[in-house]
């Protein structure tokens, strides 16, 4: 996939400031720090579109992100320990849950998980939540070249294991060496290129 046109669209944090268009969407889901803007930035070749930030809960909105004028990416805030208020917190959860449960242009939620940790408890209440609610979800498992290469398939099967995550695609992924990029661009091409999961579900 050769990226040539990269765009913050908006930052919004209710349906009234969502895209007004019918572009497919992939939202990117994960905690705090476990590198989703670097995850982006390494998926369409910029340094510094999605904002890193070694502070985690910089994320506060629903940042959309328009590739090449045919789809969107749509980090969404991290959850986990961003040392923000409980109130905050509850806040954020609403229009994520919001977002992920009614828009018809979504296709498919992301979920980054740490590859050197076992899933934490707010790993595992996303997943379930998005298999529960019948989501489409691919977990990209990040900074694998902090972990041995011979030990990769060890850490892949804890998080299959933790999570319980049988059928879910799990792709290893570094934004340092781009390992896991072709990978995760032909499993997102294939959501890109399908019809919306709710109009099926419709059907």
């Amino acid at each position: 996939m050769k990226v040539t046109e990269a765009e913050l669209v908006i930052s919004a944090v209710g349906p009234k400031q969502y895209p007004n268009n019918a572009l497919p969407e992939i939202a990117l889901a994960g905690r705090s720090n476990v590198g989703k803007s670097s995850f982006i930035n390494k998926m369409i070749n910029r340094k510094s579109l999605a904002r890193t930030s070694s502070k985690p809960g910089k994320t506060q909105t629903l940042n959309f992100y328009k590739i090449n004028g045919g789809f969107m990416f749509v980090d969404v805030p991290g959850y986990g320990f961003a040392k923000v208020s409980k109130t905050e917190r509850e806040k954020w959860g609403q229009f994520i849950e919001e977002y992920i449960s009614t828009r018809e242009q979504l296709r498919v939620v992301v979920q980054l998980i740490d590859i050197r940790h076992e899933p934490s408890r707010d790993d595992k209440a996303m997943y379930e939540w998005l298999t529960y609610n019948q989501i489409p979800c691919i977990i990209v498992a990040t900074k694998v070249d902090k972990i041995p290469k011979g030990k990769v398939q060890k850490h892949v099967k804890l998080i299959k294991d933790s999570l319980g995550a049988k059928g879910t695609l799990i792709i290893p992924f570094s934004a340092e060496t781009a390992q896991g990029k072709d990978q995760a661009w032909n499993a997102l091409m294939g959501y890109i290129r399908s019809k919306p999961f709710r109009a099926e579900e419709e059907e």
